[in-house]
């Protein structure tokens, strides 16, 4: 039973290892996507949710949800928590996350985006590189700029961690609402309320 348990780890590590993100590949890999994910915002004969599901599943791979979960929640929340809440709480965001991205797919008038560049930095504290990618949406009055904001996972490889557009960052403003509800609810109240929104945009 053990060699089996074994196996399977490497074989999952193995399968992992395929879909991993190098830092050369950053540039062509998000190009790619955002293409194809324009190219089905513009077909017609589908619906906003056909819409949202088909690019969810050609983005999905470079997106940790887990981690922005954590960022967003905070680490007291997340220590406090019970094991069966974390485990609904990260699936909570990421249900509301990518129902919120479905959402504003409406918003799209035939906007073009444009690939900028890629920045490296470092954290102060452990000196761990960061990268972001410049892009800009490009519309017919306002340019706005989209910044992706990558970290190495040590099993998937550099993975988005955060989105900044326009100078509004989503890790920050879903921090300052989950905060707020925090002091007026409790966790398993904030929880349960994520999940009935899920279920009514679901």
């Amino acid at each position: 039973m053990k060699n089996i348990l074994k196996i399977l780890l490497v074989a999952l590590f193995s399968m992992s290892s395929l879909f991993a993100l190098e830092k050369e590949e950053i540039k062509t890999v998000m190009t790619k996507k955002i293409d194809a994910s324009i190219s089905i915002i513009k077909q017609k004969n589908l619906t906003t949710q056909e819409k949202g599901q088909k690019i969810i599943k050609i983005i999905d791979e470079v997106f940790d949800y887990r981690k922005m979960a954590l960022l967003s929640l905070g680490r007291d929340a997340w220590v406090s928590a019970t094991k069966e809440q974390k485990i609904r709480y990260l699936k909570a965001f990421e249900i509301n996350l990518k129902n919120s991205y479905i959402d504003k797919l409406s918003l799209y008038t035939d906007q073009k985006v444009k690939i900028i560049d890629l920045e490296s930095t470092f954290t102060q504290k452990s000196k761990k590189e960061r990268i972001q990618l410049t892009s800009e949406l490009i519309g017919q009055s306002k340019t706005y700029k989209v910044n992706y904001l990558f970290y190495k996972n040590k099993t998937r490889g550099w993975v988005i961690w955060d989105i900044n557009l326009a100078g509004t960052s989503i890790i920050t403003t879903t921090r300052k609402q989950y905060s707020g509800l925090l002091k007026q609810k409790s966790l398993e109240e904030m929880i349960s309320e994520i999940e009935a929104k899920n279920k009514i945009n679901g």
